[in-house]
């Protein structure tokens, strides 16, 4: 039985390539090639399908990594979300994906790479201060030290939920890349920062009206794939997808300054489901 080829492990003398915060996000799509799959005997078959699902298996037992795979709707076959702290444990788990199947079975048909990030138009202790202070509240009052101590804990929770995000075991994902436009008179960096931060604020107030019926994952991009952000929604209902996109769009910030590529959407599943929807 011939073996689809895989790529080495990494080398133990290879330092990790970690980032300085955050994780690395890889979201992959493939077609399928059911040529290539049709003449590949069934024990070379069914060896292909454990291979992947070990794959998928053994990075989610790696502490601090999560993957999750779906079924893509009408633009590829199957999808796959990676994340974690190492490049290099990534990296190898997609050339090893893009072969588990077989020689030429799985051919790409979309990658997005980019990493967690923290938000530039978050307030800081010292603007919350600030504005508690315009409010008439002295440094030393008992609501001014309850109100920075309270602030203290929502931004430390912010910022581990934006750099260390748990992929969410919901039923439907939605991904797309976007950046912000550099046109004459729209061109989003040569805003001052305080009217961007205006932007984004009216654009989160949006968003939050979505809690509890969308999950959101924001990774950037910038000088690592050809958009500057990845966007990647998760919901148990696809209806939310659509209204949330929908709404947002909107916000000046978006209908303005944004620049959409492609989405990809898919029906979250285990290997074995999505091998059973795809017919192999």
């Amino acid at each position: 039985m011939s073996q689809a080829p895989t790529a080495p492990a990494p080398s133990s003398e290879l330092k990790p390539m970690t980032p300085k915060e955050g994780v690395f996000v890889l979201h992959l799509f493939y077609h399928l090639n059911r040529e290539g799959w049709n003449v590949l005997a069934p024990d070379e078959q069914r060896a292909g399908k454990e291979r992947l699902t070990a794959l998928l298996d053994g990075l989610k037992a790696r502490e601090g990594y999560q993957a999750t795979s779906f079924a893509v709707v009408a633009r590829a076959d199957f999808g796959f979300m990676l994340v974690g702290a190492d490049l290099h444990v990534l990296q190898e788990t997609e050339k090893r994906i893009t072969a588990a199947l077989g020689a030429g079975v799985l051919i790409p048909a979309y990658t997005f790479f980019s990493m967690t990030e923290r938000s530039e138009y978050i307030s800081s202790e010292e603007e919350y201060a600030a504005e508690l202070k315009g409010q008439g509240l002295a440094e030393d009052s008992e609501d001014y030290i309850k109100k920075i101590a309270e602030f203290r804990v929502r931004i430390e929770k912010y910022a581990k939920d934006r750099l260390y995000p748990t992929i969410p075991a919901w039923e439907f994902i939605s991904f797309y890349p976007m950046s912000k436009r550099r046109n004459v008179d729209q061109n989003w960096f040569s805003l001052p920062h305080g009217a961007r931060k205006e932007l984004m604020k009216t654009h989160a107030t949006t968003g939050r009206k979505f809690s509890g019926r969308i999950l959101q994952i924001i990774t950037g991009s910038t000088g690592l794939d050809d958009w500057e952000w990845g966007v990647t929604l998760f919901a148990h209902d696809p209806y939310e997808i659509k209204a949330i996109v929908y709404e947002m769009r909107f916000d000046e910030v978006s209908a303005r300054y944004a620049e959409f590529g492609e989405f990809y959407n898919g029906i979250v599943l285990a290997p074995a489901a999505l091998f059973e929807r795809v017919g192999i």
